[in-house]
């Protein structure tokens, strides 16, 4: 849609709220059914829609039915429920399904992830929705969907529930903060279930964006104190939608989302383990994988490199939404595939491990060889500007040399954005974000000072250059 914020980046569609909604979010569905007829995938004539909790979701749901209906195919609804959870329920049926969340960005914001019968859409997918987006409007009209909330609630509970020994959890007092993210319920239940004990913390009945990775965001800034207060093991939440995963230890910091994939695909016994490049370099200094393989940010790009990794196969993001791919078992019992992001499922494997061990999450992360990495990002940036940025580091030596002369440069690589290794060998990573206007800052540190002081430079470096 020319002149529209719209546009499919690192997980599904995205743009400004008061464009998707209404005309452009029927357009959008009706383009992804024409995609889905194209390549003979009816699903069986039904569709799933599920949603956040943010204020346009509804409405956008709602539109999703109408494209539906007058596609003559049925609309099932299943409510406020995570990602995965949805992706789980329709694949259980063989059908096709849309989630309406922005995920983490900004409430003014919002967007559609598609997915096939057979699971997470590819980029050739989303190649396939833009060609046949049409210019003639779905008009609206009342629509009774079908209701599947409870039964889609149940299936992904279910896949879970004995996913960790009885009572494993017992002892462990955990926080769950709930904010607005539609995994708040779902999170505290299986934590009870395996034994914990749980507080809730957080809770709102609007929607606060909450991005997993960004540590020095405001809304985060009480969790430290609330480890204390109540004097928690842990503390655990999850974005909006319910497939990133967040987790602070006993001491209130936070867990990055690599080191948990990391956990989690040790936990499960992978032997091939696909990751962005963001994710930390001791993935492949811990010796535990057989085959690591780097791919671009954005889970169509792990989903793809997933199909292809022999033996048992986890992937993950640097956010630490895991994908559980082939061969996959957890207590001897077969975990079956879901390549797409969950929150849930690296939590729990996680505090299980921590347990089973009589160890405390801080101990766990401690004995891995990881490099100490952190990650912010400058907000409000316009694409073009952070394209600009990224594309002259690449394509003019003497400009990067001259703006890394403070640390020298031993490598680069450009798998996504710009990874610059240090003279020190340590990591400097530019990458514009591929959700929102925003331009990303990942650096890895032989010492967290180091980190910290790498991640102050290359963002007022960033600052600097964009402005």
């Amino acid at each position: 849609m020319p002149g529209s914020s719209l546009k499919f980046g690192t997980s599904g569609l995205r743009g400004l709220a008061s464009e998707l909604e209404g005309k452009a979010a029927r357009r959008y569905t009706s383009a992804f059914l024409k995609h889905l007829a194209a390549l003979g995938q009816d699903g069986g004539g039904r569709v799933f829609v599920a949603g956040d909790f943010r204020p346009s979701s509804a409405a956008i749901a709602q539109d999703c039915a109408v494209a539906i209906d007058a596609a003559g195919l049925q609309p099932v609804d299943c409510g406020a429920i995570p990602t995965p959870a949805l992706a789980l329920h329709a694949m259980a049926a063989g059908c096709a399904a849309i989630m309406v969340t922005g995920s983490h960005i900004p409430a003014d914001r919002n967007g559609l992830k598609f997915y096939l019968p057979g699971g997470e859409i590819s980029k050739e997918d989303e190649a396939g929705i833009m060609a046949a987006l049409a210019d003639g409007a779905v008009a609206d009209r009342p629509v009774t969907s079908q209701d599947e909330a409870a039964a889609a609630y149940e299936r992904y509970f279910r896949r879970y529930a004995g996913l960790l020994p009885e009572g494993r959890l017992a002892g462990w007092r955990i926080g769950v903060f709930e904010h607005s993210t539609v995994a708040r319920d779902l999170l505290g239940q299986l934590l009870r279930h395996f034994g914990a004990e749980t507080v809730s913390l957080g809770r709102i009945d609007g929607f606060v964006p909450v991005d997993t990775e960004a540590f020095g965001d405001a809304v985060l800034a009480p969790l430290g104190g609330w480890v204390r207060e109540h004097g928690l093991d842990a503390l655990v939440s999850a974005d909006g939608d319910g497939d990133r995963p967040l987790l602070m230890d006993r001491h209130g910091d936070f867990v990055r989302g690599d080191v948990l994939g990391l956990i989690t695909a040790r936990y499960l016994g992978a032997r091939s383990v696909v990751t962005p490049v963001t994710s930390n370099s001791g993935i492949e200094r811990s010796g535990a994988f057989s085959r690591v393989v780097r791919t671009r940010v954005g889970s169509p790009y792990v989903v793809a490199a997933m199909a292809d990794a022999p033996g048992a196969v986890i992937g993950f993001e640097a956010n630490g939404g895991t994908l559980v791919g082939q061969g996959v078992s957890a207590g001897g019992v077969a975990l079956p595939p879901l390549a797409t992001r969950d929150a849930v499922l690296p939590l729990l494997c996680v505090l299980g491990l921590a347990a089973g061990k009589d160890l405390p999450i801080d101990a766990l992360v401690r004995a891995l060889p990881l490099q100490h990495a952190l990650a912010d990002r400058l907000q409000d940036v316009p694409s073009d500007k952070s394209a600009r940025f990224i594309e002259r580091l690449g394509s003019d030596a003497a400009y990067a040399a001259d703006l890394f002369a403070p640390h020298g440069i031993a490598g680069l690589s450009q798998i996504d954005g710009m990874q610059f290794q240090t003279s020190s060998g340590d990591m400097v990573h530019f990458r514009a974000s591929g959700n929102a206007p925003e331009l990303r800052c990942y650096v890895e540190g032989s010492t967290p000072d180091v980190a910290r002081e790498l991640l102050a430079w290359g963002l007022e470096v960033a600052a600097r250059e964009v402005s």
